[in-house]
């Protein structure tokens, strides 16, 4: 009996390819990161200068910056809905082109910048930033396929965390070189090159809203309507407010005065705050080389998880090790946070109203961060800085057991969001998804976007 031997198995054979993320986006983002650093950069050589009058002075510089940014920026969204979000964007930049070149003017050869001027640059930035911030978060769904889209966030997120890592150096060694002018020349450089790079990308399918029945305050409201009554929308936006009052402070104000409390030196807290940022740029660099993962809502909650064991740990630590240790696990849990919510929200946004849900969501991050900013530094005056930061710990801890709780969340999976509708008020809604967000999508644009 003769026997036959069995087929060798054959090499196996890759799986397909990873699809390329969009030339036009590529090109776009390495615009919207170089203005990025330039925006850091003179954000340095701003405090710096406005430092030189006392502590008063530079908050009041810091102030004229956040105050018309978090309270025009609802108004700045529906601009962009409305207008068009490529166009707001070149209009920001060209007001910014201006306002740099006029302040790089006024102090060059000067031996010193008046405090007016400090505040009324500062004035400008937060203004724009109001109009522009919107407009430039919805620009990865105009310009990325939904499958792509986890993937074209993290590569964004680290770029952004890679231009502040590098502006503070950089801004230091402008201002040295060259004073404020320096710095502002090179930011004006920056906003030339960003109005290049929009003069050439062009998003396909970008319209301005096609009914106007409300005013702008009636399409803003409309926007904080919409997302209010999707459980998604309402779900993941509660979540980032709370990761922002609990987990943002705790590298930029509690790291730095746990340092103090320690005894160490400037450096090695210099070393505290890199970890973080290493663990950022670590995890959104991996997402965008591979993809995030395949329930989005619970890669959001882990990160908190995470992030909360390595703020426990940083509060805990009595040594430069452990400290850089937990802020590199904060780190590694914020970028797991960031790149998972991120395009929860963007793509569960209806194409009429990209630019407002992202100027809800910058809302949202702010206003907890300014109450608990403050609250924090308080009770670290009263009790050392090690019991703020484990209730920060907690705080984020707990906010990441509730999204897993939360069955919108938890279930919640990027995905496409938008197809092409007919023409006409419903163009860019979604034509299928959960029949209650898609009916409330649908009566938002034909009422205009001025009511759901």
């Amino acid at each position: 009996m003769t026997t036959t031997a069995p087929p060798r198995p054959g090499p196996s054979r890759p799986g397909p390819p990873r699809p390329y993320l969009p030339r036009p986006y590529l090109f776009w983002l390495a615009g919207a990161q170089t203005g990025l650093l330039g925006d850091a950069v003179l954000g340095f050589a701003l405090g710096w200068a406005a430092s030189g009058y006392g502590g008063g002075a530079a908050g009041l510089v810091l102030t004229a910056i956040t105050v018309p940014r978090t309270t025009l920026v609802l108004l700045g969204g529906a601009v962009a809905d409305r207008f068009g979000a490529r166009r707001v964007m070149l209009a920001g930049d060209a007001v910014m082109l201006a306002a740099t070149v006029a302040l790089t003017l006024a102090v060059a050869g000067s031996r010193g910048t008046p405090l007016w001027l400090l505040v009324a640059a500062a004035a400008v930035t937060g203004t724009v930033d109001a109009f522009h911030l919107p407009a430039s978060g919805s620009m990865p769904r105009r310009l990325v396929p939904a499958d792509r889209l986890p993937r074209a966030l993290a590569l964004r997120q680290a770029g952004g965390q890679a231009a502040v890592l590098l502006g503070a150096p950089l801004g230091g060694l402008l201002v040295a070189a060259g004073g404020l002018a320096g710095a502002a020349a090179a930011d004006a450089v920056s906003f030339g090159v960003v109005l290049l790079v929009l003069l050439k990308v062009r998003p396909e399918g970008e319209r301005p809203g096609a009914l106007r029945r409300a005013g702008l305050l009636g399409e803003a409201a409309a926007g904080v309507r919409l997302a209010v009554g999707d459980p998604l929308l309402r779900a993941a936006l509660l979540l980032t407010g709370a990761a922002a009052g609990a987990l943002l402070p705790v590298v930029s104000l509690l790291g730095p005065l746990l340092a103090r409390a320690h005894g160490w030196a400037a450096g090695t807290a210099g070393l505290v705050a890199g970890g973080q940022a290493v663990g950022v740029l670590a995890v959104a660099a991996l997402v965008a080389w591979r993809g995030g993962l395949p329930r989005a809502g619970t890669g959001a909650a882990a990160g908190l998880c995470t992030a909360s064991a390595g703020i426990g740990l940083l509060a805990l630590s009595v040594g430069p090790v452990g400290a850089v240790a937990g802020s590199t696990v904060t780190g590694i849990g914020s970028g797991l946070f960031a790149s998972h919510l991120g395009p929860l929200v963007l793509g569960g946004a209806p194409a009429s109203h990209l630019s407002r849900i992202q100027a809800l969501l910058t809302l949202v991050q702010s206003l907890p961060l300014v109450l608990s900013t403050g609250l924090l530094g308080l009770l670290a005056d009263a009790a050392g800085a090690a019991l703020p930061t484990l209730l920060c710990a907690l705080a984020t801890a707990a906010a990441g057991l509730t999204a897993l709780a939360t069955p919108a969340l938890r279930r919640a999976r990027p995905g496409p969001a938008a197809t092409v509708c007919p023409p006409g008020p419903e163009a860019h809604l979604p034509a299928f998804g959960p029949p209650g967000r898609v009916r409330r999508w649908r009566r938002a644009a034909a009422s205009g976007g001025g009511d759901e």
